[in-house]
């Protein structure tokens, strides 16, 4: 088939939208060999405009300004669309309507991979807006799995951690402690897995930090986008996932 071209919205922050570039070329390589490489176009924001929007509450404008990029890579040839991080997620269904292409959400592409695994409870670290907001947990819930989240001090420590450390490309011993205590502690309320909902967080955290699978979202998310580039029933069902 002629490879699908993946429109990615990025830059937020630009640290995670490295991992997702990388992951997708190396996936086609995978997949198809020789010099191949994907088929994708990049829109990168200025992180800090948009974290002002978030400290704000300018939702509003910030939706906008994900909806006109979202339009412009489509209007540039994107065949499907991701947004490069989990916590812009809460725009998507406002994006996804204001475009013809299909966009693939994050939570969705983690979800069906989480069920494949047999599992259907999970731990979920992210950003403050990811883990409370139901924009995010509410997709888990409807494939299926039960959420379990940190106790409000844990959920400071991993807020924290990534706008201070992650995002600025910092990654430190002490932070990855805390995150592993926390980890330990969703483990020992019996989450049989852990994802990570940020996708900064696979930066600091690795399998080896747990003692249970660990789904990383930007990773899961990227070879979910290949799997629909490159393989027409994959894109075709996205597509008819989108129509509903």
């Amino acid at each position: 088939m002629h490879m699908k071209t993946i429109g990615l919205i990025g830059g937020m922050s630009w640290e995670s939208t490295a991992e997702y570039y990388r992951i997708v070329n190396q996936r086609v390589a995978e997949r198809l060999g020789a010099l191949h490489s994907a088929r994708c176009l990049l829109y990168s924001f200025d992180f800090a405009e948009i974290e002002a929007l978030q400290s704000a509450g300018e939702w509003k404008t910030a939706t906008q300004r994900m909806i006109e990029t979202a339009q412009t890579l489509a209007r540039a040839g994107a065949d499907l669309l991701l947004i490069c991080t989990n916590t812009m997620h809460l725009m998507a269904n406002d994006v996804q309507a204001a475009v013809d292409v299909p966009l693939l959400h994050i939570a969705d592409a983690t979800a069906r991979y989480i069920r494949a695994a047999g599992i259907s409870r999970v731990g979920l670290l992210g950003t403050r807006l990811t883990m409370e907001r139901d924009f995010y947990v509410g997709r888990f819930t409807r494939h299926g799995l039960t959420i379990t989240l940190p106790d409000d001090a844990g959920r400071r420590i991993v807020h924290d951690v990534i706008y201070n450390e992650l995002c600025r490309g910092e990654i430190n011993d002490a932070s990855r402690d805390a995150y592993r205590r926390i980890i330990g502690q969703l483990v020992a309320e019996g989450c049989e897995g852990i994802t990570l909902g940020c996708t900064e967080i696979g930066l600091l955290i690795k399998q080896a930090d747990s003692p249970v699978p660990i789904f990383d979202t930007t990773v899961i998310h990227a070879e979910a986008a290949v799997e629909a580039a490159c393989d027409e029933h994959a894109y075709a069902n996205l597509r008819a996932r989108q129509e509903h």
